[in-house]
């Protein structure tokens, strides 16, 4: 019996819904590019878009890693510390890109939602890597706190662009058209 023994129910319900979630990403970025765009829209999409895919996939490949029949936590810590330190410059990477973009102003709730709380799932799971040897249970439930942040901060993203693309990109397409039969 292992530490990880009794997290694999929640791990096949937090990886599927990842796992759904990322394909739901490319239907909607799909029917998203049917919609007039502008270079800097590319640009937003980098600091945007994509660190929702880049958040669902680390949640499915925690998922997996977890999951795995791992005789010993260790390896599977270290593997968790890495992808916490990888994320927490992704993170850097995504507040440069958001910075340097021109097609949107970011906001405080963009901020919190695509620079901070994403940090900070990040650091949660290279910290817990770290104290896994002496605490391993909270360990593991920081890990679990860490990928549910993740998996909910992809959500609130998605719904984010979504909402942006419906309500506010339609709405100024739809403004600049010219009128049709006239």
């Amino acid at each position: 019996m292992t530490a990880l023994d009794g997290w694999e129910n929640f791990y096949v319900i937090v990886g599927s819904s990842a796992g759904a979630l990322i394909g739901l990403q490319f239907v909607v970025m799909t029917l998203i590019a049917e919609m007039p765009t502008a270079q800097s829209d590319a640009q937003a999409g980098e600091a945007f878009g994509t660190p929702n895919v880049v958040h669902f996939g680390v949640v499915l490949l925690l998922s997996a890693i977890v999951s795995a029949p791992w005789e010993r936590l260790g390896i599977v810590a270290v593997i968790w510390g890495v992808l916490g330190l990888c994320g927490m410059i992704y993170a850097a990477v995504v507040a440069r890109r958001m910075r340097s973009q021109t097609a949107y102003q970011a906001v405080v709730e963009d901020w919190l939602f695509h620079v901070v709380l994403p940090l900070t799932a990040y650091a949660m799971l290279a910290i817990s890597a770290c104290v896994s040897g002496s605490h391993v249970r909270p360990a593991l439930f920081a890990v679990g706190a860490a990928t549910l942040l993740l998996l909910f901060i992809g959500i609130h993203n998605a719904w984010d662009t979504v909402t942006y693309h419906v309500f506010v990109r339609k709405k100024e397409s739809r403004q600049t058209e010219p009128n049709k039969g006239a």
